[in-house]
């Protein structure tokens, strides 16, 4: 494995935690600690065979990733059939020829939804279809949909570009009062809201297009730029989702951590295989745990996680893993009071329509704005609030992924997920977004993400790398960051941190900003500089989600923060062996706390030793290098 030789010859500056040192290097000009940060540092395949057992006392992640952990597809995984197979010419016929200025949306679409119609039902993954995109230049206007099953776009390395310029109907019309960011609450029609669209537009959205049958005539009658509110409705929680019951002897809930079995309220209509998200109700009681004031409680599902049915009997399922958590049948199942005096229902909430093994390789993409890259570089606000467009989005989305490709300047995020499970996102660049600032747009984002590995990928000029909504028994392993890692608040949890490169410069901070400035949750950009961890206290994320949930681990990687303007780097949880578990005792959840009083707010708390029972346990020693790999 790569070495990190910046590290050698340290001096001790503070204790117990291990957590700051004086580096070497500390007289490295920015731009070389930004080129050293965007080297990536090797890493092994990312195949099953290669997994290490569960560790006694850690999660299980050996079956992260596309497939649980098997190698991506090869050649050997193409179909022999001609007629699943889209060549440069083919999509030259259909209207997408390079590199000649004119608009080839049409066509790539129409060899998307022709895959679809007549591949992807015959499909799997040992028989994928193929869109082979030439070289040149393509141009994109709207957001390409791909909803194809078992389905490899592919392009022939970066001399294949695909550049997105959104039109009138793909950005967004709809603009907060002071028009700094996306208003997907004004962004309505008839039955359909803005925010069914979330986590936003992209140049690809790998997700089913299916429309509930109770909004179809809306759809039929919607503008172009408002028909996509309504697609992939079938998938959503309020229409699919079953009410559950409590498990007998057991009055309140349905099920408890470490079951596989859930209670139903009615008849079962799942069948074996069906992606399912077990979704559990906020309670008051949840909202006091994580130190965050109940006064600002919302009824919403923080607790989730995307399952496979093993078994569907009359009013029961049987999950194929654990739960992670408990499930009260509703808000107030647990004894908790009502919030917002309602009684808020758990949910088994089926994935209607997946779409299932989609890979993009080896191509370059970006989005056009008509502005300076340069007034991006640092700028950690909105230049360009309308197109806030994303690269690639995963929702409804399983065993997929991307490898190879060049993001640079999207609009806002470069891959972003919304229930989505095994993924693999390797190999690839990621450099640069339009808009960082408030909204929370610029992030490398993993949002209610399971299952998934993020391995050997550089990235800088992004707001965060994110967990958030619930993401768990996610690895990222190998990948070099120019900016932080993002534990961003909703109970995300048993997420792997190991083997990566982290260098944040002094000026990755919320305050380094020209317009459209401030926080995710609200609020003007705060006197903070990012570290290379961010971790959301409950009373700080209550605003936006809620707090970082247990055991986040971090071990054996090179993270170091400048704290001043031209100043020395200085590394950060810098023993490479030691195990680091945030939001951990050693047998429960614990909320990070100095004085034995929970923090209210990451910020200023960073340099603090949580180790001493304070929130993060770090008993736990490893003598090699990685926690994942053999």
């Amino acid at each position: 494995m790569a070495k990190r030789g910046w590290l050698v010859g340290v001096v001790v500056v503070a204790v117990a935690g291990v957590v700051f040192f004086q580096a070497e290097d500390d007289d490295k000009p920015q731009a070389k600690a930004d080129s050293e940060a965007a080297q990536v540092v090797g890493a092994p395949q990312p195949r099953a065979a290669n997994r290490r057992e569960p560790i006694p006392g850690l999660y299980d992640w050996s079956h992260a990733g596309y497939r649980g952990g098997a190698p991506l597809p090869t050649d050997a995984q193409l179909t022999p059939d001609d007629a699943c197979r889209v060549t440069p010419d083919e999509l030259a016929a259909l209207g997408a020829r390079p590199d000649d200025s004119q608009d080839d949306t049409a066509g790539l679409q129409q060899a998307i939804d022709t895959l679809r119609d007549r591949c992807s039902p015959s499909a799997d993954h040992d028989h994928l279809s193929l869109i082979d995109l030439p070289r040149g230049t393509l141009l994109v206007t709207r957001q390409l949909a791909v909803d194809a099953d078992y389905l490899l776009i592919r392009g022939t390395g970066p001399d294949t570009r695909v550049t997105f310029r959104p039109d009138r109907d793909t950005l967004y019309d709809s603009l907060t009062p002071d028009g700094g960011d996306w208003d997907e609450d004004g962004m309505s029609y008839k039955q359909g809201k803005g925010g069914w669209l979330w986590p936003g537009r992209g140049l690809f959205r790998v997700q089913s297009r299916a429309v509930h049958p109770a909004y179809r005539k809306d759809y039929e009658s919607a503008p172009a730029n408002r028909k996509d509110l309504f697609e992939g409705t079938v998938n959503v929680h309020w229409k699919a989702g079953v009410p559950l019951a409590a498990k007998p002897g057991d009055q309140g809930f349905s099920a408890r951590t470490g079951d596989t079995v859930i209670h139903l309220a009615k008849k079962n209509t799942f069948t074996t295989g069906t992606l399912v998200n077990i979704r559990a109700a906020n309670t008051a009681k949840f909202y006091e745990q994580q130190n965050a004031p109940v006064d600002k409680a919302v009824n919403q599902h923080m607790r989730q996680q995307v399952f496979r049915v093993t078994v569907a009997a009359d009013k029961t399922i049987t999950l194929d893993k654990p739960l992670e958590f408990d499930v009260p049948v509703d808000s107030t199942s647990d004894g908790s009071p009502a919030i917002d005096g309602d009684a808020y229902q758990s949910k088994a909430s089926p994935i209607v329509d997946p779409v299932v093994g989609v890979g993009f390789e080896s191509f370059s993409l970006t989005q056009e704005t008509g502005l300076d890259p340069d007034a991006a570089r640092a700028n950690y606000g909105n230049l360009a609030p309308a197109a806030e467009m994303h690269g690639i989005v995963f929702k409804w989305a399983a065993d997929s992924w991307v490898r190879g490709v060049h993001a640079t300047m999207t609009g806002s995020h470069p891959i972003v997920t919304e229930e989505a499970k095994n993924l693999t996102i390797a190999d690839n660049e990621f450099t640069g977004s339009w808009n960082k600032g408030k909204g929370g747009n610029g992030y490398l984002r993993g949002s209610r993400v399971w299952d998934s590995l993020y391995e050997n990928n550089t990235a800088t000029g992004l707001r965060h790398f994110t967990f958030q909504w619930s993401a768990s028994g996610n690895v990222v392993t190998g990948n070099s960051f120019a900016f932080d890692i993002n534990l961003h608040g909703g109970w995300e949890r048993h997420n792997l941190f190991e083997r990566n490169t982290v260098r944040v410069p002094y000026s990755h901070r919320s305050a380094n900003c020209a317009s459209n400035c401030g926080e995710e949750g609200g609020g003007g950009p705060d006197d903070s500089t990012w570290y290379p961890i961010w971790w959301g206290a409950g009373e700080k994320a209550v605003k936006w989600s809620c707090a970082t949930g247990p055991r986040n681990v971090f071990f054996d990687n090179a993270m170091a923060k400048q704290l001043t303007e031209n100043g020395p780097y200085e590394p950060f949880y810098a023993d490479r062996h030691r195990v680091y578990q945030f939001g951990w005792s050693g047998t429960e959840y614990r909320h990070l706390r100095v004085d034995s009083a929970p923090i209210t707010d990451w910020a200023h708390n960073e340099s603090r030793d949580y180790t001493q029972n304070n929130g993060v346990f770090a008993d736990l020693t490893e003598a090699g290098e990685s926690l994942f790999y053999k």
